[in-house]
């Protein structure tokens, strides 16, 4: 899957605005009301990430979930990113 254009990208990110363009990374801090309720989502996230093949990083603090996902085989951001990430808004 080929690297996104920077005015793809600028596209894309409208299609998951709670997500943040850091280099070449999108990330999105998920807030829950404890423990145990991020990490039954973290739990979902891993279930869509092997389906798609795609594994976001993945940092918990106790009830924040931050998920960061790029395209390592390709040097940055591709559409996979952005499909990933309307999937993980979806939970």
């Amino acid at each position: 899957m080929p690297k996104l254009t920077s005015t793809q990208i600028k596209s894309a990110l409208k299609t998951v605005p709670d997500w943040k363009k850091k280099s070449a990374t999108i990330n999105r801090t998920f807030q829950f009301k404890d423990f145990v309720v991020a990490m039954r989502f973290v739990n979902r996230v891993a279930r869509l990430a092997e389906q798609a093949w795609h594994h976001p990083d993945i940092d918990i603090r106790w009830n924040k979930v931050t998920l960061v996902l790029s395209t390592h085989s390709e040097g940055g951001l591709t559409a996979k990113d952005f499909a990933l990430a309307r999937k993980f808004d979806r939970l």
